[in-house]
């Protein structure tokens, strides 16, 4: 039986994604963990130290063991600039449906890195990894209805408004309006096709 390591390591020209290391906390918490306005659309909370980080990296490396399966296995990803050799930011599939075989997308990234299409990139480089290599039959994110950069990032990425679901997610602002997106591993072999 196959054994699935999640996180693989992918790379574009200017990133790396790769498996956290605990090492990384000191990058995490001062690049985007520690900044509440990074984290103001966020589940998780504004983390207090450098500490808070390294014990959640921790469980992330734990997470991230050989699993008999692709629906077991843990996602989450590093983003490294290149050229700073430093996470800049994270992305991972927060939900996984074996029955239709679909992953759900989370991502962050410092403010600093904000506006430089950083993350469109990550996004787009971790969905061929979903559809290419674990054969996904879709791929869904959704964003706060107040945090438009995001859904900018999953248009960027070829992924279609499905419409918006009232007070349906929760996170450091309470309970809030959610905006869902997909794309169907037909989409996306299209739009790869067409840029090639």
């Amino acid at each position: 039986m196959d054994k699935f390591y999640g996180a693989k390591l992918l790379q574009i020209e200017r990133l790396i994604l790769r498996p956290f290391m605990v090492s990384d906390a000191e990058a995490m918490y001062k690049n985007w963990a520690s900044d509440r306005e990074v984290t103001k659309y966020l589940t998780w909370p504004t983390h207090g130290s450098v500490d808070v980080t390294c014990r959640i990296i921790s469980m992330w490396v734990e997470a991230g063991e050989p699993s008999p399966n692709k629906y077991e296995a843990d996602y989450t990803w590093a983003i490294v600039l290149k050229e700073l050799d430093e996470p800049i930011g994270s992305i991972a599939v927060v939900e996984k449906n074996r029955l239709t075989e679909s992953f759900t997308m989370g991502y962050c990234i410092g403010r600093a890195f904000w506006g430089k299409g950083i993350m469109a990139e990550a996004l787009w480089k971790v969905m061929g990894f979903l559809f290419d290599e674990l054969g996904a039959n879709a791929v869904f994110a959704q964003h706060d209805v107040e945090n438009a950069n995001s859904g900018r990032v999953m248009t960027k990425c070829g992924m279609k408004n499905d419409g918006t679901l009232r007070a349906y997610g929760y996170n450091n602002r309470g309970i809030v309006d959610i905006v869902c997106y997909s794309i169907l591993k037909d989409e996306y072999k299209a739009l790869s096709a067409q840029n090639r």
